[in-house]
């Protein structure tokens, strides 16, 4: 069996073991109404639509 000839530091095994946890960009969607980037699932956040219903009600700016 290998035996490794030098010790591994601790930064070099703490940077491996860190590459698992790298976290991905959430899923983004167009919303079919007003064509903003929302999150899949979510009501609209700019017009307040969802599954082609007003299911919340957005303040004009």
């Amino acid at each position: 069996m290998a035996v490794p000839k030098k010790k591994k530091s601790k930064s070099k095994t703490r940077s491996r073991r860190a590459a698992a946890w790298k976290l991905s960009a959430p899923a983004k969607s167009t919303c079919e109404r007003c064509g903003a980037t929302k999150l899949p699932h979510r009501v609209c956040g700019s017009c307040g639509w969802y599954k082609g219903r007003q299911a919340v009600e957005v303040a004009a700016e």
